[in-house]
């Protein structure tokens, strides 16, 4: 079974790389990210018409998950379980589906914006109750992950210079103790090193000539409970499609499973 997670910045924009991804991959599942777009303008109809099911949590603006499947979408759980409101709204950024066996969560974690503003909290808040909400499920033995577009950086490793970002979002102690605690509750980061290339970003700006300069970023993250690490035979960031025209500034995460599609 191939699974990817792609932050699409912006699903309209990117429909038609969208489709013809999918049709050259052969991917059998899909987590999206920032689809900046509502439930109803998701293009649900032209993802059938390759094969593939769509569960989706949009409201429009800037955020928006999906998960698109054609080895089943069964289960599905709309939101964060507990999660936090920003600004009385709790935001589209999660949701979670069974997928051929697999249980699978497709989260777009928030940004923070900068270091002590309350969208920083917020992203703090945010991540320890996805820490809380997957407990069960990363214990558990049935093949589990989460994945997507974390806007956390794991190590120094995954950023092209860390003096960079110095005292930036991102990078933070807290940030990246948010991410060993998911790693705590049963899950590892599943991506092996080395990847493909010899630093694996997923995230280049747009601006200054980021990704001609490999300026990028790793925050496009796969973390999987024992049995599905176990069963990853192959993973890759798909390097290719950031590049052109139209491209979105992330680029899709592949992971390779061996597991039976039921």
């Amino acid at each position: 079974m191939r699974i990817a997670t792609w932050n699409v910045n912006s699903i309209t924009a990117r429909l038609p790389r969208l489709l013809a991804w999918l049709e050259g991959s052969g991917t059998d599942v899909l987590c999206i990210q920032e689809t900046k777009c509502t439930a109803e303008q998701f293009p649900a109809g032209e993802l059938r018409e390759l094969g593939y099911e769509s569960a989706v949590n949009a409201t429009g603006r800037w955020n928006g998950v999906a998960l698109v499947s054609r080895v089943g979408l069964e289960n599905v759980v709309t939101g964060l379980p507990g999660g936090p409101e920003y600004e009385g709204v709790q935001e589209p950024r999660a949701i979670s589906a069974d997928c051929g066996g697999v249980r699978l969560w497709s989260v777009y974690v928030p940004n923070g914006r900068e270091v002590g503003h309350d969208h920083y909290g917020y992203k703090l808040h945010w991540l320890e109750a996805l820490r809380n909400a997957v407990v069960p499920d990363a214990a558990g033995e049935r093949p589990f992950a989460v994945l997507g577009d974390f806007n956390i950086a794991p190590t120094d490793e995954d950023v092209f210079d860390p003096a960079v970002f110095e005292g930036a979002t991102h990078v933070t102690p807290a940030e990246r103790a948010a991410l060993a605690a998911l790693r705590d509750a049963g899950l590892s980061d599943v991506l092996p090193r080395p990847l493909k290339y010899d630093r694996p970003y997923t995230y280049w700006d747009y601006r200054q000539l980021c990704f001609p300069k490999n300026r990028g970023m790793r925050i496009d993250l796969v973390y999987g409970n024992a049995p599905f690490a176990g069963a990853v035979k192959d993973a890759y960031v798909d390097r290719e499609e950031r590049k052109g025209k139209g491209a979105s500034d992330h680029a899709p995460v592949v992971v390779d499973l061996q597991v039976s599609k039921t």
